[in-house]
């Protein structure tokens, strides 16, 4: 196996499989064989789901909601988010914690950095939800920031496009894909990968970063077992 402790980042929207808005119960249940067969593998896997299927701050403050207020409720989407993954993941066998950012202790454990790697080294998949605790963040520095404390190997970003392009191939044919890029040209380039914040971060600490298409059946088993899947992105 290429990593022994694994982020992966998933957007709310993923779960929204062929929906126009929340959860659908088929592609959950693909998400948690695909997180299973790692887990299998001795992998130790940390999840970071965001809430855009239920609810963007920024959407809300475009729309004239106070924007911290906005964020709170996303923050209280990917709790509901990460519920509906951890329910997923036991069906299939897998013991998992949900640990919120939050304080919702009668639904999900606090985030306690050294709780959550003894969690990891005992074999649970450990789910942050909640994202950072704090308005005007997003999941992605979330994220990066989680993988940092929990002293993660890759941040493995899953999404519906197979790695990063010169250009949105869904909307140019033409585009060509990355196999590695460095975090420089990303910038240079001015690619979306993550927003700022979040990229900045994960460069600072030389985490690297793995833009993959999780709707793939097979590609995230396939990727921690070294084969060349999405871009990677790297100092």
């Amino acid at each position: 196996m290429q990593y022994k402790r694994i982020l992966l980042k998933l957007s709310g929207e993923a779960l929204m499989g062929d929906r126009q808005y929340g959860i659908d119960p088929k592609r959950l249940s693909e998400y948690a064989e695909e997180v299973k067969q790692v887990v299998d593998k001795g992998i130790q896997v940390a999840i970071v789901i965001g809430g855009g299927n239920i609810f963007r701050g920024v959407s809300g403050a475009s729309n004239g909601m106070d924007r911290v207020q906005g964020d709170h409720m996303g923050m209280l989407a990917t709790v509901i988010n990460g519920l509906a993954l951890q329910s997923a993941l036991e069906e299939h066998g897998v013991q998992t914690r949900l640990q919120s950012a939050i304080k919702i202790n009668e639904v999900a454990e606090p985030f306690i950095r050294r709780r959550a790697m003894r969690h990891l080294e005992k074999g649970r998949v450990v789910i942050f939800g909640g994202g950072t605790g704090n308005p005007y963040f997003t999941t992605d520095s979330a994220a990066v920031l989680r993988a940092i404390e929990i002293e993660a190997d890759v941040i493995l970003k899953g999404t519906r496009v197979d790695g990063i392009y010169t250009s949105d191939p869904e909307k140019n044919k033409d585009a060509t894909k990355f196999e590695t890029i460095t975090f420089e040209d990303v910038l240079k380039k001015g690619l979306k990968v993550m927003d700022t914040t979040a990229f900045t971060l994960s460069q600072e600490n030389e985490l690297p970063i793995v833009v993959f298409d999780m709707n793939k059946i097979g590609n995230l088993l396939k990727l921690v077992s070294g084969e060349n899947i999405g871009t990677v992105v790297d100092n």
